[in-house]
This record gives C-alpha cells, sequence and structure tokens, in this order.
C-alpha cells in the first residue's frame, strides 16, 4: 500500500513508468506498479521532472519593483543604489510578506530548491534575519539556502567582512561576495582569497558573484579557481554571471577555463538579467554579456541556469518559472542542437540541484517524493512551451494542482489567486 501512486509517466530519460511515494520517499519506479494507494494520478503520459532549482536569486529584493523609484537607465550601477535605498527602509515583516508571496509562485511552479543571495552590507542585517524567518517557514516544502553576500563589497565598507561573518554566525549558508565591486582589482583578488579561505575554514560552500561586468579585464574568475584548487573546495564553489568571459580574449580563455575544470568549481549564468543588463554602454555592435556556456561545458564544467531577480531594482519582469530561464538561455547560449535544448531542461533540474548540493534529489527509489508533472511529452518540449504544472509534490505532499486547461493553480490551504496573480 503506498500513499500516492502516479502512472504512466513520461520520465526526463524517455522511459515511460510508474512512481508510487510512501511517506516522503520514492518507494518504487518501475514500469507498471499494480499496488493499491491512497491516491492514484494518472499522468497519462506527461512529463514527470524531478523539482526545478534555482541556484541564483535575490528573494530580499524580489517584488519591490518600483520601491522608491524604478531603475530609469537599466544598468546594474544604478539598480545597486536603488537597493541600498530601498534597504535602508524595508522592514523586516515587509520583506518576508515579499518572499513569502514569492514562494508561492515557486511551489506553483514546481521549484522547490532555491539559492538566495542575503544582502550583509547594512549593520542592522534585517535582510538575515528576515530571510532566516522565511528559510524557516517555507521548510517543510522548500529547501532555501542563504548566501551570506555583501553588496558593496567585502573590503568597500568598514563593516562589511565582520557583517558577513556575523550573518555566518547567525545560520547563513553559503559565503558570498562581489570581487569586480571592490574599489581596485588588487582588493577584488584578496577578497577571493579570504572569501575562500572563510568558506574552507568553515566547511561551508562558496558562490561568488564574479566578474559581472563588461570589463575584459575583470578576471577574478582566474582567482577564484586558484583559491579552489588550493583548498580542495571542487564543486563546493561556484562563480556566478561571469558576464566578462563573453568580452575576454579568445586567446586568455584558452588558458582560463581549464583552469576551471581543474579546480571542479561550478559556473551559475543568469540569462534573463545578464542580456538585459549588460551591454548598456555600448551603441552597435551591442554586446549581451552571457558568459561562455558551452565552451566550459565541454571541458566538464557544471554550468546551470539562474533566474537571479523577478520585479526589483534590476529586473522589471519575471515569474518563477525555471523554464522561462531554459528558453532564454538555450536563445542567446544559441543551443539549438536536440541534444543541447534537452540539456537546457537538465540545467535547471539535476545540474542545478548538484551545484546547490542536494541531497537525496531525483526520480529513483530512495530519493525525497519531490516532483513535478508537467503538460508536455519530454524535456524540450518543455522548454519550447512552458507549460502548465499539472502537480507538484514536495516530500511526499501533493502542494500545488492544475486541472488542464484550467487558468488557475490552486495551493492546498491557500486561494488560488495568491499562488496565481503572477499570470493574471
Amino acid at each position: 500500500m503506498f500513499d500516492i501512486l502516479i502512472r504512466g509517466g513520461t520520465l526526463p530519460d524517455g522511459r515511460v513508468a510508474d512512481i508510487a511515494v510512501r511517506g516522503d520517499r520514492i518507494a518504487a519506479v518501475e514500469p507498471a506498479i499494480t499496488a493499491q494507494a491512497g491516491r492514484v494520478i494518472e499522468a497519462a503520459g506527461d512529463l514527470v521532472s524531478p523539482p526545478f532549482a534555482d541556484p541564483h536569486f535575490h528573494m530580499d529584493a524580489t517584488l519591490s519593483y518600483g520601491i522608491p523609484r524604478i531603475n530609469a537607465s537599466g544598468t546594474l550601477l544604478e539598480g545597486i543604489a536603488l537597493w541600498g535605498e530601498l534597504r535602508a527602509i524595508a522592514t523586516v515583516d515587509e520583506m518576508v510578506d515579499r518572499a513569502m508571496t514569492y514562494c508561492d509562485w515557486a511551489a506553483a511552479m514546481g521549484l522547490l530548491a532555491i539559492r538566495t543571495h542575503v544582502d550583509t552590507t547594512p549593520d542592522h542585517l534585517r535582510g538575515v534575519e528576515a530571510m532566516l524567518e522565511v528559510r524557516r517557514r517555507v521548510a517543510p516544502y522548500i529547501d532555501l539556502q542563504l548566501v551570506a553576500f555583501p553588496q558593496d563589497g567585502l573590503y568597500r565598507t568598514a563593516t562589511g567582512r565582520a557583517n558577513l561573518i556575523r550573518a555566518l554566525d547567525m545560520g547563513v549558508d553559503v559565503v558570498g561576495g562581489i570581487p569586480h565591486f571592490e574599489r581596485t582589482m588588487e582588493e577584488g583578488a584578496e577578497s577571493v582569497r579570504d572569501l575562500a579561505r572563510i568558506a574552507a575554514e568553515r566547511g561551508l560552500m562558496l558562490d561568488l558573484h564574479c566578474d559581472e561586468t563588461d570589463d575584459p579585464m575583470s578576471r577574478h574568475v582566474e582567482t577564484l579557481a586558484r583559491e579552489v584548487t588550493r583548498h580542495g573546495l571542487g564543486a563546493r564553489a561556484a562563480g556566478s554571471h561571469l558576464t566578462s568571459m563573453h568580452s575576454m580574449d579568445n586567446y586568455y580563455v584558452s588558458k582560463l577555463l581549464p583552469l576551471m575544470a581543474e579546480s571542479g568549481m561550478c559556473a551559475i549564468p543568469n540569462p534573463l538579467i545578464n542580456i538585459t543588463i549588460q551591454g548598456r554602454h555600448d551603441t552597435f555592435p551591442k554586446r549581451r554579456g552571457l558568459t561562455r556556456v558551452k565552451e566550459m561545458q565541454a571541458l566538464g564544467i557544471a554550468v546551470g541556469w539562474g533566474q537571479d531577480c523577478v520585479l526589483d531594482p534590476w529586473y522589471p519582469l519575471g515569474t518563477a518559472d525555471m523554464l522561462d530561464v531554459a528558453f532564454m538561455g538555450l536563445h542567446v547560449a544559441q543551443m539549438t542542437h536536440p541534444a543541447e535544448m534537452a540539456r537546457c531542461f537538465t540545467m535547471v533540474t539535476e545540474t542545478n540541484a548538484a551545484i546547490m548540493g542536494l541531497k537525496d534529489y531525483g526520480l529513483r527509489k530512495g530519493a525525497l517524493a519531490s516532483l513535478v508533472i508537467l503538460d508536455a511529452g519530454n524535456p524540450t518540449e518543455a522548454v519550447r512551451l512552458r507549460p502548465d504544472r499539472l502537480c507538484v509534490i514536495s516530500r511526499g505532499r501533493v502542494i500545488a494542482e492544475k486541472a488542464r486547461n484550467d487558468s488557475r493553480m490552486a495551493l492546498p490551504g491557500r486561494p488560488a489567486s495568491v499562488a496565481r496573480r503572477h499570470r493574471g
């Protein structure tokens, strides 16, 4: 006797199988399961996938678009300045409320793991307090990782380093940084060395906003790769954005990529934001700033797609749909071979889960019973259509359902309008 039985689902690898759930675990994945279950869900050939994962987001700022004003230039630097104004006035309750609304959206879209960077610049650390509370609230259904992120730089503010340490002591999971925003290239490189030491000493993961600029001479990823190798961090370390690589000399990149591969580090480009923010100083030809995704993958570097922003000082659009992210990434990285298109789906599921170090993830016996049923037949079709999520299961519980051709998604215990209002 199982709690849930999903019949006739198409798995990402093309197999058609039944999936049985008992408690919070997948009890069986077999071609045909005849045992009874408390609830039977007919997948009828629809795609059954492990949940989506987002390794790069800013939940303390999400859904704040227009407060205190919009980003008129659309640039990264104006967005940072705007966020500086907002974080001075935002309350803990306000940030919790915005983040919880976003988590409703995420749950409805099958996004059940999120890594969010939390600004540790202000001495009050209200953002850290808020995100710790959000993590506590969503723990039953969303894996929420918090990154201690000194938005204004580790060394650029007097208490930048001390506040990052305070945030880690409060229970933040991951060490973050932004070396290209330090005052000098030298201080940026030293911040990378410092942050890698902190991560190694504390046994934590490391995820740096690295070279998010059009400047081809911003090469902190080289230092990051060296420090990852020095401290043996391997896949526990990631470089996010890496947009300067778009503008780098090919000869230099031919040296850089093997260093990254040797280190075992991961890469997290954010296509929606990278192509929107980068190239703002160009006339024509105009750069779009997405890093060298296929070239890194060819050397075995794990590359996952991140969402980064939704309705905040940097980006005026967005949902919580990682297939939107994969769709844009596919286009900008020119990943149109059938294998590459399918890989874009894997990047927002299995690859992102690996980058985040998620345990017991996947569609296999013994894994956590977290999965999503999509109104699509295979991963490439899912990226093409960004289809409805017909059912979302988290840790053995159905947390969201939607009938085919129904315009609403219902979250148990919450009005459908709450979960779906971002879709109108």
